[in-house]
């Protein structure tokens, strides 16, 4: 056997090397957010906590918000606290006072009637869709949400049925085929919401609604646009006309300033 020899004669040339392995390749390091991000998350989320607390009227109008208590109970700063705040202020919902601290507002009694005024337009026109083109499935499913109403009823469960309530207004915007109709609805609507929520107790006010929300369920089934939108507005003119009477039961909770007038 002949040898092989390296470029200057003095020995076997080194057998080639096998084909090199692959580096391990360590897994990237997790980008963490920065701290302006994370700051801006925990405001979102404390402002969206807020709102639902005072919009549900679980946090009552005129009452005190404690920022050292919130960022203590979220273990941030009061920074994130203080942009949830202003958010909410800008929304009519908070009123701030520089040397007194932070309110939850009071419900503008003067804001009332025009809002539910521009939802009356708006869902007049979703439940004329509505009525127009409903399936039976479709109606099937506003028969059912009146069942979920009723029990809530017997059960004497207030928040419960403002849920199914809010749900039944959806699925008309969606029997339309006009959802957005509903998400501008709830835009203009959350004055509204709290003064309603304060009609609920009052002796046969859940058992009328469910009355008006049959008839309208009625009128969509039987495919009848005029009627199913006379239906809607009675109904929400009847929420127009109790604003005096529930505003003399719970004087404190309303203002008669102008939204976002100040003290």
């Amino acid at each position: 056997m002949t040898s092989e020899f390296d470029e200057t004669g003095g020995g076997t040339a080194e057998a080639p090397a096998g084909p090199a392995k692959p580096r391990a390749r360590t897994a990237p390091k997790p980008v963490l957010p920065s701290a302006a991000l994370r700051g801006a998350t925990v405001s979102a989320a404390i402002y969206r906590e807020l709102r639902a607390e005072i919009v549900s009227m679980r946090r009552k109008p005129g009452e005190p918000i404690v920022e050292k208590r919130i960022a203590q109970d979220h273990g941030v700063s009061r920074t994130p606290v203080r942009e949830a705040l202003l958010r909410l202020a800008d929304e009519g919902l908070v009123d701030i006072f520089p040397q007194s601290g932070s309110f939850v507002s009071r419900i503008p009694v003067a804001e009332l009637p025009e809002a539910i005024l521009i939802r009356k337009a708006l869902e007049e026109a979703a439940v004329r869709y509505a009525a127009a083109q409903a399936t039976r499935s479709q109606v099937a499913r506003l028969r059912a949400n009146l069942e979920l109403q009723r029990e809530m009823s017997d059960g004497a469960d207030a928040a419960g049925f403002h849920e199914a309530d809010e749900a039944f207004h959806a699925m008309i915007a969606d029997t339309a085929g006009c959802p957005g109709f509903w998400t501008l609805t709830r835009q203009v609507k959350v004055q509204v919401d709290r003064y309603r929520l304060l009609t609920l107790p009052v002796p046969g006010r859940i058992r009328s609604v469910i009355t008006e929300h049959t008839a309208i369920v009625d009128a969509i089934e039987a495919h009848d646009p005029a009627r199913a939108a006379g239906m809607m507005a009675a109904h929400l003119d009847s929420l127009r006309a109790s604003i005096g009477d529930i505003r003399e039961n719970n004087p404190f909770f309303f203002s008669d300033r102008p939204e976002g007038a100040g003290a």
